[in-house]
């Protein structure tokens, strides 16, 4: 579809952009097809990574964020990962939104030019936590902690973990908004066979290097976890497969929780990434994912925008 027509009528977009870890990165490609469309962001409503890439983007620094991401290696995601000493969970995560607001800026969400929302869980409580003012990291860190890897954070008397354990789709806060079109970006779609595509150029050693990343961060997770072992109980064998095993219970558990939810609550237009796109952690993979997201956003909404312009010409 053109920039002319439809798009070019000045049509206002909610944005709702769903949890999956690295997945999300595919994120910022659909952002980037819908501003190339002439479409206008007026609000976004997400959880986990779809929190941090929204805020980010409602912040004005997405361009500053994708140059760090596509930068990034596996060796400095593992040096954002500090090792919490509490039971909790594994990271603490200070690191990395310390690093964001170095990046961003240290806002709140009253100043951001357009409505924004992130979803966290109470857990304690069973429900959706919506956050629509205060710290914009504050927000971006309760809606990211991931349950056995990020320790819960504490919220306003209350301790917060990711929006996706309730909601991996949270379409609910754009309700009122007065915008004409309501687009999500789903990251727990159907598995595909060929969804995990290496970079060419890196094909050969890419499964190596991930290896020995995991290997690296096991030993930190082990060290961790061998400090709080009773002495006197049966030796349990703990490894990043454990871990692995948790992750994709809990995407196949957001994945229906999401259809569900798109079911009851559907969006104008859903844009799908499957869930085994990437691993949880492979931010290395930033390029992949931003490019994978663009191409979905082309191929789920260029046809479907171009025939409503059709059928609302005069």
């Amino acid at each position: 579809m053109s920039k002319t027509g439809f798009a070019q009528q000045g049509k206002t977009v909610s944005l709702v952009l769903g949890s999956g870890g690295a997945r999300g990165l595919a994120h910022i490609g659909v952002i980037r097809w819908l501003e190339e469309q002439g479409y206008r962001i007026e609000s976004i409503s997400g959880c986990s990574i779809g929190a941090l890439i929204g805020g980010v983007y409602a912040a004005g620094k997405l361009d500053d964020f994708e140059s760090w991401l596509r930068a990034i290696s596996r060796v400095d995601v593992l040096t954002l990962l500090d090792i919490s000493w509490k039971r909790s969970g594994l990271v603490k995560g200070d690191k990395i939104i310390n690093s964001l607001i170095e990046l961003v800026g240290d806002l709140h969400i009253e100043e951001l030019p357009l409505t924004y929302t992130a979803v966290a869980t109470d857990f304690l409580n069973e429900k959706e936590v919506w956050i629509n003012s205060g710290r914009l990291f504050d927000a971006i860190r309760a809606s990211i902690s991931l349950p056995l890897f990020f320790t819960p954070f504490h919220y306003q008397g209350v301790d917060l973990i990711d929006g996706g354990v309730l909601n991996p789709v949270p379409i609910a806060p754009t309700f009122q908004d007065a915008t004409d079109l309501t687009i999500a970006v789903n990251l727990g779609g159907a598995v595909e066979r060929c969804a995990q595509v290496e970079p060419v150029a890196d094909k050969a050693s890419s499964g190596v290097a991930q290896g020995e990343l995991m290997t690296q961060v096991s030993e930190r997770i082990s060290q961790f976890i061998s400090l709080f072992k009773d002495s006197s109980s049966e030796p349990v064998r703990r490894d990043w497969g454990t871990y692995d095993i948790a992750n994709q219970a809990f995407d196949a558990m957001q994945s229906t929780i999401a259809r569900q939810k798109l079911a009851a609550y559907p969006a104008d237009y859903v844009v799908e990434i499957a869930r085994n796109a990437c691993g949880t952690l492979e931010f290395e993979r930033a390029a992949e994912m931003i490019e994978l997201g663009y191409a979905h956003a082309q191929r789920s909404l260029g046809p479907a925008l171009a025939l409503q312009h059709e059928a609302t010409r005069p």
